[in-house]
């Protein structure tokens, strides 16, 4: 792919989620809702400072991410939905 994000963005893509509950009921696509998991495609270099100085970012490319419900914006990449949000609006790494 050739994009890579800038200063402190990040590149994801949605894991979807599972397609039944606990209980065995299949969940209309028409019910589910959007994923709030994702993978880290790419990352950007890190946030530059007042001074010049880069700090780099927490997450790097293969971490799965949890972020907010309505955070980043949605872009089509080579056929895929992916997601483009700034390190901030992530809440944290999974496992």
């Amino acid at each position: 792919m050739g994009f890579r994000p800038l200063h402190d963005r990040v590149l994801v893509k949605r894991i979807e989620a599972e397609e039944k509950t606990a209980g065995g009921i299949i969940i209309p696509d028409t019910a589910k809702e959007k994923p709030q998991e994702g993978e880290v495609i790419a990352a950007g270099t890190g946030l530059k400072s007042d001074d010049g100085k880069i700090t780099p970012l927490d997450v790097k490319a293969g971490d799965r991410i949890l972020f907010g419900k309505w955070s980043g914006t949605e872009v089509k990449l080579d056929g895929q939905d992916l997601l483009i949000m700034k390190e901030s609006d992530i809440l944290g790494i999974v496992g």
